[in-house]
């Protein structure tokens, strides 16, 4: 199939990094544009990360030449050179928003790793096996933008990635109301221990923001399409607390959820092990053969075990039991910086805009 040609908005920070990475030896894709702040411009690539790469793998050859870009001054440029871009710049969002929608304007598809679009009511938030569908906005969102190609896709907060997908496959059987307590990774703040030492021997109990976004995001994810508007969902009730922990990669989360329909243990990790979304279906590149993996060990999940499972694609869950407060509790895992990049840095597998939004570019 065509090779299609992408610019990495960004790209000398972690989430830029781990895109950069990703593109290596992409079957569909190709490291075509870097681009950055204005500091960082018309270095080599190579360059513009010294003493700062914090992958744990070797710049990709094909990316240590390429001159980086500005960002914001070369936007018609870098659209001219590529068939879309992934972005994942620290920016004001009010700056994010604008920046975003000048590569839209300049028919350019933009697939974000940023917050800003992510309440845009024609902007689809995806997490390509659960709500695929809403990227059936896109021609709307075309309309108000007074574009032809140019559209604007973004991906959710990182710590849902790990719950959110365990509870979608159970919703038809009334889910009322999902407690999740996360415990995130220092990746997931753009940090490795050697730049955040306080977290040695330490949790941090409050990430900004993030509780809200836990709880608010998957009712976007789980809503419905309207009159060119993304419709949030009302149920389930969410609550969290998120805490950030001493691990380097690997959000995990602590969950206890209701049902309206009582069922067995057995029927719930059976829902777990059948589970396919389109990314497995179309059989993209990036995509887990098995989603949800269940682990019937007590002492499973474990970041350092089961994060790279299915190159960190998958989502791991265990120790699923009845509760005395709620219907039931289990305990999952996904690779926030492989599985569900974010804003505040992980960075996603957007590699999987499904092949008839490609089809468009």
């Amino acid at each position: 199939m065509k090779q299609y040609k992408v610019g990495v908005i960004g790209a000398t920070g972690m989430v830029g990094q781990r895109f950069v990475t990703l593109m290596e030896n992409h079957p569909w894709f190709k490291l075509t544009a870097i681009a950055a702040s204005p500091r960082s411009a018309g270095k080599r690539y190579e360059e513009a990360v010294a003493g700062r790469w914090a992958m744990k793998t070797p710049i990709p050859n094909e990316a240590k030449d390429l001159v980086v870009m500005d960002a914001q001054a070369d936007v018609e440029k870098i659209a001219g050179m590529v068939d879309f871009v992934f972005c994942a710049v620290d920016m004001k969002k009010e700056e994010i928003r604008a920046l975003e929608e000048a590569y839209a304007k300049a028919e350019c598809p933009v697939v974000s790793n940023n917050s800003a679009h992510r309440w845009t009511p024609d902007v689809p938030m995806v997490v390509p096996e659960l709500n695929a569908q809403h990227l059936e906005i896109i021609p709307a969102q075309r309309k108000r933008l007074g574009t032809k190609r140019g559209f604007i896709a973004v991906k959710c907060n990182c710590s849902l990635q790990s719950y959110v997908p365990a509870i979608h496959p159970l919703l038809d059987l009334g889910v009322t109301k999902v407690l999740a307590c996360t415990y995130q990774a220092i990746s997931g703040a753009g940090k490795t221990f050697e730049t955040m030492p306080e977290i040695l021997d330490n949790v941090i109990p409050y990430i900004g923001g993030e509780e809200e976004k836990s709880e608010q995001e998957p009712m976007k994810i789980w809503g419905h399409v309207e009159n060119g508007v993304i419709v949030n969902t009302t149920t389930p009730s969410i609550t969290s607390q998120c805490l950030r922990v001493p691990v380097s990669d690997g959000h995990m989360a602590a969950v206890f959820f209701s049902l309206e329909n009582k069922v067995s243990q057995e029927e719930i990790i059976r829902r777990w092990e059948n589970f396919r979304g389109p990314a497995q279906e179309l059989e993209l590149p990036s995509a887990p053969k098995q989603f949800l993996h269940y682990f019937t060990e007590d002492n499973r999940p474990q970041p350092k075990l089961d994060r790279d499972l299915e190159g960190g694609m998958a989502v791991s869950i265990g120790r699923l039991r009845p509760d005395t407060q709620y219907d039931y509790k289990f305990v999952c895992l996904s690779h926030n910086t492989l599985r569900a990049p974010r804003a505040g840095r992980c960075s996603w597998r957007s590699c999987w805009l499904p092949r008839a939004t490609l089809t468009d570019l």
